[in-house]
């Protein structure tokens, strides 16, 4: 179905700027828009830099000027635009579906009311599942894991023995919650596993990535703080209690009993030791190898990761080796020619 721009711009409250009869039929991004779609430009600068493109009209910040195209001029762009890619592509909404006869669900198992549970679920004993919960089709649910209301787990994922998952969290496809933590002792020329008595708690609003590992502690739990976010492939090791709030992004490795305040945030490849603490608020740039406490609020990158500003000074002094040691080549050849020339002026004074 489509809309004429002049409606588009009554219906997101926006500015409209150009000829509002032209119609709107799809919503897309630049690099995809078509004739007859709406796309976004969500900076002056790239208003300013548009070359030909096949839109019909542009979503804009306020006050930004395109002159290609009609536009509207908008508060939140983002939030606008996604409003516009829902309109013409509404979300499949999936029907529930109860307890599937093709999943293996225990006796001993409480699930509330309208749980669904896919083909292929595993929910061993003593397992609770709160109302409104979705576990996709392939997960494994494994004795005494405690799910709260409204969480979904997406296909493949397994929860290991008592796992905890706090309300409207999500665990992505693939992600492994509770596995045995790294731990080991060399004994008579044989590595032996730490004691695994531990468990892993998520806490409410959390969000676990694909192929994310979360280990289990060894005597008591691996935390996850309420609203933290986890991308995918992220590492997070056993005896570690992470705060609220974080993020960690895609390939993060945290090692062993390491802790974070709130609001964390861990750019990624980042790789974290053992018994560290990471302070609130503190930043951790892209690859950063994390050897010590981070202060609260700090901003560390580089391997080892140092304070931002220092780090950066480091490698600019680093880029300038080798106009050093050009510069230590030349003084050493002038240093040379001047000591030949003083044994000369030696010798013919003799």
């Amino acid at each position: 179905m489509g809309y004429s721009l002049a409606q588009i711009a009554e219906m997101v409250d926006g500015q409209l700027v150009g000829d509002g009869r032209i119609s709107i039929d799809g919503a897309a991004v630049l690099a995809d828009a078509k004739p007859g779609d709406i796309t976004l430009v969500d900076t002056a600068e790239k208003a300013a830099r548009l070359g030909p493109v096949e839109a019909a009209a542009a979503i804009v910040p306020r006050g930004v000027t395109c002159e290609r195209l009609p536009t509207i001029e908008v508060d939140d762009i983002h939030a606008t635009f996604s409003r516009l890619i829902t309109l013409f592509r509404p979300p499949r909404v999936a029907r529930r579906i109860g307890i599937s006869s093709k999943a293996t669900v225990s006796q001993s198992a409480r699930l509330g009311a309208d749980v669904d549970v896919h083909p292929g679920v595993t929910i061993a004993d003593d397992v609770e599942i709160g109302p409104g919960s979705t576990v996709h089709a392939g997960v494994h649910v494994m004795a005494g894991c405690k799910i709260g209301q409204g969480v979904t787990i997406y296909p493949n994922a397994v929860l290991y023995e008592d796992t905890v998952v706090g309300p409207r969290s999500v665990v992505h496809a693939g992600a492994v919650l509770g596995a045995h933590g790294f731990g080991y002792k060399f004994i008579d020329g044989r590595h032996q596993l730490s004691s695994q008595f531990g468990w892993v708690e998520i806490g409410p609003d959390v969000e676990v990535g694909a192929g994310s590992t979360i280990d289990r502690g060894t005597y008591g739990p691996t935390v996850i703080g309420e609203g933290t976010k986890i991308d995918n492939l992220v590492m997070v090791a056993h005896n570690c209690r992470i705060g609220r709030h974080n993020m960690l992004c895609s390939q993060v490795g945290i090692a062993g009993s390491t802790t974070t305040g709130d609001y964390v945030v861990m750019a990624g490849q980042v790789g974290v030791r053992d018994h560290v603490h990471i302070g609130r608020g503190a930043v951790l740039g892209a690859k950063a190898g994390v050897s010590n406490d981070v202060p609260e609020g700090t901003r560390v990158i580089g391997i080892p990761a140092t304070e931002e500003r220092e780090q950066k000074v480091k490698q600019a002094a680093i880029a300038k080796l080798p106009e050093l040691r050009r510069q230590i080549k030349a003084l050493q050849a002038a240093v040379d020619a001047l000591q030949r020339a003083a044994g000369q002026g030696e010798s013919k004074a003799a």
